[in-house]
């Protein structure tokens, strides 16, 4: 029986040993928002004990990465367009799980754990009908201003994190003016315990995000202005009405007032749409060139990753275009690359076609090993967005190779619709091709009720035309583009994370070279996809 017991023990000892090998590690340096936080061994150990206890239950572990999943899109949407860090969007899993009515033993409330008077502070509706604690959309933009007021004075986003729990008041006695304006802090046992709790999720949950939900479904946002029910919706929008009061317990009636809009979730499973980070004013329909062709939607099975995707965040487990690769787990300087790789940072920009200044996005995919001379389709029709560079990653060609093939050098001479070879040179003098709608034919036309006139049978059939080799820049067609007020302690590094963009196409969109100074005020043009 001792002996029974013992292997018992010993069995189940190894089973934890198991789940626990699948926790990831946690790094000597971690860079959060825009900053570099270096941990010494005792506060590693520390966070690495509670990240382990994250992935202690494996079913559970799930059941919360899910939540995670099908929030976070959301979460960081709004986060951007509040200029909050993305960084920030770990705190909201450490702070409710991403459970709407979460109640703490402090009687806070909701997906950002507001009070009652805070919540009011941030402009969201508490009452007996109404609690936007539990709106996902409405109580991120409340945590982001929440967050933006204190970093308005603390001019930390470490500092900043910490007032969330401490309040400004707080946060201001314990740290005095010891970080003000710093971009890099020293982890150790003396840390905030409330730092060291949102790193652990941080790095339990990071490349973990950004993956289908278990069930295939993702969150659907619907703008509603009142008066109105959850009741009258369900009909409308074709889902039960026990679901909509599942996944907006904000109403507490069901009911919707008529004094402003309101933002509806409930779960859809048709294929999630590609949203911008930044709505903007959609380009003229005339301008526009065909993006819908064969031609186009040959570019949509490219990238192509195969290996253990599971496992795209390991090296040696996948290939993109056949060419050995990695998917980025965090965000920040190469260096964290090179981290997770085990490769030399030179090589890594070498083979990824990198400048020094150029960061790493989390989830996106890079080389470790050389790219290509060609790709293995013969043309790319270039997007709305799109640089040089990120079609070169697209395919797996060398971004010096994608510029002789055409001819084309700076990303000021793409334009949406523009037909680049991915295999043969573009023969001296040959005009660059570029698809766009063609007009519509001399059919008769008829009036539509806001007297506009209309064609019956418009043709929208795609043509090609043709175009100088040497361009002017005509990024702002078929782009959507949005301008920055540069605030203080912007930098193009960081709004490069921020938007999404390198540091190259920041300065090439608004004339700046290496040694241009950002100053408070300043507004840069962004151009997004």
């Amino acid at each position: 029986m001792k002996k029974l017991l013992l292997l018992l023990w010993m069995t189940g000892l190894g089973m934890a040993g198991h789940l626990w090998a699948q926790a990831p590690e946690v790094p000597s340096v971690i860079y959060f928002a825009d900053m570099t936080l270096k941990l010494n061994e005792q506060a590693r150990r520390e966070i690495q004990a509670d990240v382990n206890a994250l992935y202690r239950s494996p079913n559970y572990f799930q059941i919360k990465l899910d939540r995670v999943n099908l929030y976070m899109p959301t979460v960081e949407r709004v986060l951007r367009e509040q200029g909050v860090p993305v960084d920030l969007k770990y705190l909201v899993i450490q702070e409710s799980s991403l459970i709407s009515d979460a109640v703490s033993t402090s009687n806070a409330v909701g997906f950002w754990q507001f009070k009652k008077g805070t919540a009011e502070e941030v402009f969201l509706r508490v009452d007996n009908q109404i609690d936007e604690r539990k709106n996902i959309v409405a109580s991120t933009r409340g945590a982001a201003l929440y967050l933006k007021k204190h970093q308005n004075h603390l001019d930390n986003w470490a500092c900043a994190l910490v007032s969330y729990q401490m309040g400004l008041g707080g946060a201001r006695g314990y740290f005095g003016d010891k970080y003000k304006g710093k971009k890099t802090m020293d982890i150790d046992r003396n840390s905030h315990w409330y730092l060291k709790k949102y790193l652990a999720h941080k790095v339990a949950f990071e490349g973990k995000t950004g993956m289908m939900v278990s069930n295939g479904g993702y969150l659907h946002e619907h703008p509603v202005k009142g008066p109105t029910s959850l009741s009258s919706l369900s009909k409308t929008l074709g889902v039960s009405e026990n679901h909509l009061k599942e996944y907006n317990k904000w109403t507490s009636t069901g009911q919707i007032p008529g004094d402003k809009t309101y933002v509806v979730t409930y779960i859809r499973k048709d294929i999630a749409p590609t949203r911008p980070a930044i709505s903007t004013t959609e380009p003229t329909p005339s301008a526009s060139p065909d993006l819908s062709g064969p031609r186009v939607r040959q570019a949509q099975a490219y990238p192509r990753v195969t290996g253990n995707i599971a496992k795209a965040t390991q090296p040696g487990q996948i290939k993109v275009n056949e060419i050995k690769a990695v998917r980025a787990s965090r965000s920040g300087p190469i260096t964290q690359l090179a981290i997770q790789t085990g490769k030399k940072e030179r090589r890594l920009r070498r083979v990824n076609d990198l400048s020094k200044s150029d960061g790493i996005i989390e989830g996106q995919y890079y080389y470790t090993k050389r790219k290509k001379g060609k790709a293995k389709v013969s043309e790319h029709v270039v997007q709305p967005g799109e640089t040089l560079w990120s079609i070169s990653q697209k395919y797996g060609i060398r971004l010096h190779s994608l510029k002789a093939k055409n001819r084309i050098y700076k990303d000021k001479d793409l334009s949406p619709g523009m037909v680049l070879l991915l295999q043969d040179y573009r023969r001296r003098n040959e005009d660059v091709e570029i698809i766009r709608k063609s007009r519509p034919t001399t059919t008769p036309q008829r009036a539509s009720a806001n007297g506009q006139t209309q064609s019956p049978n418009t043709n929208t059939a795609a043509v090609s035309t043709s175009t100088s080799n040497h361009l002017p820049s005509t990024q702002e067609e078929g782009s959507k583009s949005i301008e920055h007020l540069i605030q203080p302690g912007d930098t193009l590094y960081a709004l490069s994370k921020k938007y999404g963009v390198s540091v190259d196409q920041l300065r090439s969109w608004n004339g700046l070279d290496e040694s241009s100074i950002l100053k408070v005020g300043q507004k840069l043009k962004i151009f997004q996809q």
